[in-house]
Parts: structure tokens; sequence; C-alpha cells
């Protein structure tokens, strides 16, 4: 009698989060990240040496394909975030408009966020309510994750210009903003007719070709890190022995000529580098602050968060203490170190906030902040509720206060929604309910129409999944409707419908809304994976490989992507790549129950049979609820003649979730035990959650004879 395998629903995901589901919303996705170095690949070289202007003349010697643009100086402080990304679409646009603008129109969104001096040319197809909002109504901020798919989107649209061999050679790369160091890390990994070269006094990363630069005399220091524009170090030798009134004079001046004209148009290419950089030495105050927090600005709204904790560090040195613009400055930067992860940079700077002003919008503010950084710890055990809730509370109690109906509206409404959120963490879901619906009633209540829109949509967006929390899920689909409405180029509320569509069966209209999400995104591989698992579903296993591939391909670090293409993979006989990925997986988390059980799996199928045994055992005892793992063991145990473990796991396998193919296989190990009458009991079942199984119902047949229709 054959063994039927397990065709079980159960999600195939890490459990890094308590609030994760199988499938992934696109802003609440955490990945472990994948340890590699900035580059790889033998083609790829590293110009090690001390001084700048040795690196950049054996940058220039190197025999090399033909460069995309000259020598790159990759210092941050010239252009701010992509300084080398902005530099290759500048070289690459140009050409592509003229010889194929529909590419250029493809990858609009990375263009446009990368270079935002290109936007003039490459216009917005799918354009978020969020760009047309006065500042004090872009209330989100874009996941951390972000940079890395505008990467990836670079790395294509790159891919698809460079029809022959060419190189990027950069100096200055340890000088560079994080967002330039995961593109080269992306472009090494993807775009293979590409050299990259690559200037730092930093060690090399293993499996490089390292060439040395010529050591020569030069400046006590590093001259581009002073001087911020110049690649001369003879200049920057005369610049230091100027007067400081001069020195300040020749900044200003710099800075108008790299903005073009004084008060010319925003955003121009050294708008988030230089020209803030040379205001701040120019002895002009105002104007430094001005041209820091437009570039803040800009970065938060694209989610450069490194490049947000710098400027906004350099602009609280200027700005007044207690002023607004200081409390600008102060609470950008405090929700950037949180979306890094610097959990006490950003208390201090609430704490700071705090004690300097006596503005209750001010406290309300930053008694919000703190209680979402207590609340808001991915991991559960870090978490502080009891604290969060007293913070919170002092937000609302603050904002219930304020003299102005429209903004104690949107401001009660926006602390309430923070409370919601505790409440849930709480295990509270009516309570948050309660709180989102009180927030919504403020907003249609004492807001205007066209007013705060995001705000709206993310209150409706959050009613929606509270509702589909509590089972009322076809109400859930109309908030989520609504939350579209406001904003139809965002891209995380067509996530969490089509998951909730999923849930419904509704797979048609998912699978439609992921691939509105994939038009209105740059390239996300948590909405392919999404994508995969509801092929998954549709028994579609080509198609959801495929999409796994490209998943691996946007992201190596993607744990869960490891997973199901392994289990995919040893469904199909390809135990070789499976036993790859499984491989791969374990690197990233090494006590992965799931990847663990797959691995049992490949073993007992190789015939490794006390291999088999220990891989089965970790998986169950890392994680019990894995009724995969309990499954895959006991068919270790059946096979192995062990009919009695196999009926024990069986049992607890079928606990956790009940299948036809998991009863099918009980009521065979009962058969070879004799124990007829709880095999045919098992059977019925089976027969009753599957009647079209041809096995189910022969073995219903053999052992029950009398069963009538």
């Amino acid at each position: 009698m054959p063994w039927l395998v397990a065709r079980s629903g159960e999600a195939r995901h890490s459990e890094e989060d308590q609030d994760s589901q199988a499938r992934h919303g696109a802003a609440d996705r955490f990945v472990q990240r994948h340890p590699q170095g900035l580059i790889g690949g033998d083609r790829h070289l590293w110009v090690w040496g001390e001084r700048s202007r040795d690196r950049t003349e054996r940058l220039r010697s190197l025999d090399l394909p033909p460069l995309v643009v000259p020598v790159l100086n990759g210092h941050r402080r010239l252009r701010g975030p992509y300084t080398i990304g902005g530099a290759l679409l500048r070289a690459l646009v140009p050409v592509a408009l003229e010889r194929s603008p529909d590419l250029v129109a493809a990858h609009d969104i990375e263009i446009r966020a990368v270079a935002p001096d290109l936007r003039a040319v490459v216009p917005a197809r799918h354009e978020s309510v969020a760009a047309r909002l006065p500042e004090n109504e872009r209330i989100l901020v874009p996941a951390p994750r972000r940079t890395l798919w505008l990467a990836n989107g670079i790395a294509e649209f790159v891919r698809a210009c460079l029809t022959e061999p060419a190189a990027l050679a950069v100096d200055n790369v340890h000088e560079a903003d994080p967002t330039d160091r995961e593109l080269l890390g992306v472009l090494a990994r993807r775009v293979g007719n590409l050299t990259l070269a690559i200037g730092s006094p930093e060690p090399p990363p293993d499996g490089l070709q390292v060439v040395r630069a010529a050591a020569s005399d030069g400046p006590p220091e590093d001259y581009i890190a002073s001087d911020g524009t110049s690649d001369d170090p003879e200049a920057y030798r005369a610049y230091l022995a100027l007067p400081e009134e001069e020195r300040a004079r020749r900044h200003a001046r710099r800075a108008a000529e790299l903005r073009g004209e004084p008060g010319g148009a925003w955003p121009g290419e050294y708008a988030l580098g230089a020209v803030p950089y040379h205001l701040e030495h120019s002895g002009d105050r105002e104007a430094a602050l001005q041209a820091l927090w437009e570039a803040l600005d800009h970065c938060v709204s694209e989610g450069f968060l490194h490049a947000v904790t710098e400027l906004g560090l350099r602009g609280l040195r200027l700005a007044e203490p207690g002023s607004e613009l200081w409390w600008k400055f102060t609470q950008r930067t405090a929700f950037a170190f949180s979306g890094l992860g610097e959990t006490e940079r950003a208390y201090e700077l609430f704490e700071q906030a705090r004690r300097v002003s006596v503005d209750p919008v001010v406290h309300a503010a930053s008694a919000y902040g703190i209680a979402m950084l207590d609340a808001r710890y991915r991991d559960a055990a870090h978490r502080d509720l009891k604290r969060a809730r007293g913070w919170i509370n002092e937000a609302i109690a603050i904002s219930t206060l304020l003299p102005d109906p429209r903004e104690r509206a949107f401001k009660l409404g926006f602390d309430q929604n923070g409370r919601a959120l505790i409440e849930l963490r709480e295990g509270r879901i009516d309570a948050a309910l309660d709180l989102v619906q009180s927030a919504i009633d403020l907003a249609e209540r004492d807001l205007p129409p066209e007013a705060h829109p995001v705000h709206k949509m993310v209150l409706y967006a959050n009613r929606a999944q509270l509702l589909a929390r509590m089972g009322r899920k076809e109400e859930a689909l109309r908030d989520f409707d609504r939350a579209i409405a406001f904003d139809p180029a965002y891209p995380d509320n067509y996530v969490d419908r089509g998951n909730l569509l999923f849930e419904l069966g509704r797979t048609e209209e998912a699978l439609a809304d992921y691939e509105t999400a994939m038009r209105v995104s740059p390239p996300t591989p948590e909405l392919y994976y999404n994508r995969a698992e509801l092929r998954l579903a549709q028994g579609d296993l080509d198609g959801a490989k495929a999409d796994l591939d490209y998943v691996l391909e946007l992201d190596p670090g993607f744990l869960d992507a490891y997973v199901n293409r392994a289990s995919i993979l040893e469904s199909q006989g390809e135990a070789e790549a499976a036993r790859r990925d499984v491989a791969a997986g374990l690197v990233i988390d090494p006590g992965n129950a799931h990847l663990h059980a797959l691995l049992g799996a490949l073993e007992a199928a190789a015939g490794r049979t006390e291999e088999a045994r220990k891989a089965f055992d970790f998986a169950v005892s890392a994680a019990p609820g894995l009724a995969s793992a309990w499954a895959g063991r006991a068919m270790l145990r059946y096979e192995t003649g062990d009919a009695e473990g196999a009926v024990e796991d069986l049992t607890r396998a079928i606990e956790l979730g009940e299948d036809a193919a998991l009863l099918y296989n009980r009521a065979t190990a009962l058969l070879a035990l004799g124990r007829t009458e709880e095999a045919v009991r098992d059977l019925q079942r089976a027969h009753a959650l599957d009647p079209d199984d041809p096995d189910i119902d022969l073995a219903l047949r053999r052992h029950a004879p009398r069963r009538t229709a």
C-alpha cells in the first residue's frame, strides 16, 4: 500500500515576528541578511591604498573593459545617497531614452529615486499621492529594505543597457553612502558583463583580485573628506592656508556654482551632498539649515535612512534648540534611527526633545515616538508593552487638549491608532478596533475631505487588518478598497488585500492584486514570494519555482524562499538541488526547523537513516508545532519497521491540522499493527476530506467492503 505524502497547507516560513503571516506584507517583512561581502566574483578588482590620489591614478591605469563613466569619486559628500548610482544613471538614461524609452519608463521609480535630478526627463508613471502632499501630511517612511529593491531595479536597467562588456571604476567606496555600497554588491552579483574596480583603504573582501596603489606623498589627511568636492591635494593645501573668512566665501561661492544659481531648481545633482556641505561652512546658517532640511526631507520620503540620520544630526547642530525646525530634525532623525534598529539613539532624541521644548505638540509626539519604540520591537521578548501604554496614554492626554479641532483630529487620531497597536500586541483586538474606529470618526468629522489622505488611508487599512483577524473578511475587503482609493499607487494595500483574497480562496483576484503591487513598486522579493505561494496553492510548481528563483536573485538572503524552493525541488526528485538550498538556508538560520525537516526527508530518500533521524528529531524538538516534521519522522519510522512510533508521530501531526494524507498514512501504520477498526475510521475520515483520492477509496473498499456510498 503506498504511503501518501501529506498535502500540507501549513505555512513554510520563518517565525521571526510573532505577528507575521505565511504571505508577506510589503511594509512589515524582516528577513535575516545573508552573510556576504560588499562584492564577489573573480572578475572584480579591489585597489588598495591609503591615499585617494594614488588609488584614483591606479584605477585609471587598469586594463579594464570600456568604462561606463570616467573613474568616479564615491564619497557621499559629493552627491549624498547614490552618488555612484546617480552618476551611472546620468550616463545611461539619456542614451536609453533615445534607443529604448520603454525601458526607461519601466524603471521610472528607481531612476527618479536614485537620480532625482533626472525627474525632469523621466516622468512618473505611478506616483504616490504622498509626492503631492505638504511635508506634515507625509507620515509614512519607506521600509529600510526599499534600497535593496531600488538597487535591483537599477541593476536590471544597467544590465539591459549594456550590450557589451563594460567596467565601473569607483574610488572612496569606504566613504560611500550605504545605498551605494549595497548597489555595488547587487551590480556585482546581477550584471554579468560589468566589471567593478573598487578603490578603498579598507582591507579587501575575500575572493577579489587585489591591486595595490603605489604610495606617494600627499596631504596629512584625506582631502576628499574635508573639501567635499576637490580631487586636487594641492588645491586643498592652498585652501587650508586661507583666512577663515575667505574659506567661508569660497564655500558660499561653490554652493552657488553647484546649484546653478542661488535659489535654483531643486533637486540639483549636488543637492543631497556638496551643496548642504558647502553651505554649512559658508557662515550662512539659515541657508545651510534650509539645504539640510530639503535634503533630509527627500531622503525620508525615499527611505534613505542612514543619510537621514547623518543629515539630521548635522541639522541639529545648527538649529536653535526648541525651534520648529529643530523639532523636525529631531523627529525625523529619531524615526530613522528606529528604522535602522538603533532604538537607544532614537530614545535619546525623544528624551532630549522633552527636556528642551515646552510645546505640547512636541511632548505628545515624543511620547508617541517612545511608545512605538517600546511596542514595535520585532522580537516580542524585548517589547515593553506596559511602558508603551504609559507613554501612549500621555500622548493621547496631551493631544486631547489641543485647541485647534483639525490639529486635534489628526494628532489624536494618530495617537489612538498607535495605542491600537499596543492593544493588539496585548491580545485585545476589540479594544484595538474601537480605537481605530474612533480615529476614523475624528478624521471624517473634523478633517476636510481633501486633507490628510495618507492618514485616512492608514486608518482604513488598519481597520481592515483588524476586521480580517476577527473573521469579518468581507468588511475587511471593503476597507482595503477604501484605503486603495486614497492612493492607488501605494503597493502595500494591494499586498494585504491580496493576502486576504488568497485566504478566501479568491486566487485570481489575489493574483491581480499582487501583480498590481509589482507594477507600482521597484523589484520587491516579497511580492514574488507571495505569488509563488499562490502558485503553489494552485499546484503550479514550475511557476512557483520560477518566482522563487527570482526572489533569490533579488535577495540571496531570503530564508523562506530557500525553504519553499527546496521543498519543491525535493518533491520533483531534484535531491541535489534541494540539498543545496537546504544548506544555503541553514547558513542563514542554522536552527530552522523547516529546513531540518527537509534535510531529514532528503537523507531518508538517500538511505542515510541515522542522519535522517537526527534531522527529524531536531526539527520536532525545535518546532513542536511543525506538522511536516512529525509526518516526515513518521514515514521514516514506518519504513524502518517502527509502525507504533509512526502512529504516535502521525497522531501528533493530525492534532496540529487534520489532513487526508496524514489520516491515510496513519491508517496504513495501524493496519500494519493489526488495528483494523481504527484504520477504517481514519480512512473514512480521509475519504470525507478528499473523496476523489483513488488510493483512499481503494483502501476503504479493501478493508471496509460493506461501505455504502
